[in-house]
């Protein structure tokens, strides 16, 4: 953990802090914490989990947003910025339209975060659970690459603080909240590209659409194929008839 400050600064100040260009900043009691800069399995993890929870949001129609770089307010003059932020997206059109930097304050909980582990784990065990819990967010994912697991922690029924599951590889993890919401572990811990998953599901509606097109095509040309033999049997009819033969009557 870098503090930057000695000196104290209020949540209001840390909202106008100004530091460097591209460097993310949290608030811990009133210090100014720059975050270590991210490595490239770090960045592929976080842009996983995004992808897969917006494509659940969009498949079961769930008015919910999977966002990056957002803050959470978790004490007085302390605010988290967690890797993956999980909220309705009436609160994030809220948090969009305020000025200023994107923090979620006291009166606006996230219904899940995701932090994904760096030099700092040690903070994400142990600090942000506690801060994270206090403020009653009710699921947090602490996603570890070199333990390797995925702990999942949330409050049971009637509980007063976060009990965890943990999930190694070769498992699958499952969300408390959004229980059809199920992923490898190996993935999460080892993802593809989301560009190579995007690639390959544009390539599966590619197939489904020339599939579709296919079958279009096979109905037109056996609906052809029957008009014929209903032409034909029309113009056997009508010859039958012609010659005396009565088909009602012969019937």
């Amino acid at each position: 953990m870098i503090l930057i400050t000695t000196q104290q600064l209020t949540f209001q100040e840390y909202l106008d802090y100004q530091g460097e260009s591209g460097v993310c900043y949290e608030l811990y009691r009133g210090h100014i914490i720059e975050m270590p800069t991210p490595t490239a399995i770090h960045i592929k993890i976080i842009e996983f989990l995004v992808y897969q929870f917006r494509r659940f949001f969009a498949a079961h129609n769930l008015p919910l947003v999977a966002v990056v770089t957002t803050a959470v307010r978790t004490e007085e003059n302390s605010s988290r910025v967690p890797d993956v932020v999980i909220c309705t997206q009436s609160l994030w059109e809220q948090v969009c339209a305020q000025p200023g930097s994107a923090v979620l304050d006291f009166e606006e909980k996230p219904l899940l975060v995701i932090e994904v582990t760096s030099q700092n784990w040690r903070d994400d065990y142990i600090r942000k659970r506690a801060e994270y819990d206090l403020i009653d967010i009710p699921e947090y994912w602490i996603v570890d690459a070199n333990q390797p697991k995925i702990r999942v922690c949330s409050r049971p029924e009637n509980e007063g603080s976060y009990s965890h599951q943990e999930f190694l590889p070769g498992q699958q993890v499952q969300s408390v909240q959004f229980a059809e919401f199920i992923l490898s572990v190996n993935q999460v811990l080892c993802p593809p590209l989301v560009e190579d998953l995007i690639r390959e599901e544009q390539g599966q509606l590619q197939r489904l659409e020339q599939q579709n097109q296919e079958l279009g095509q096979e109905n037109q040309e056996l609906g052809q194929q029957v008009n014929v033999e209903r032409q034909r049997a029309e113009r056997l009819a009508q010859r039958l008839r012609e010659m005396g033969v009565d088909m009602d009557s012969e019937l």
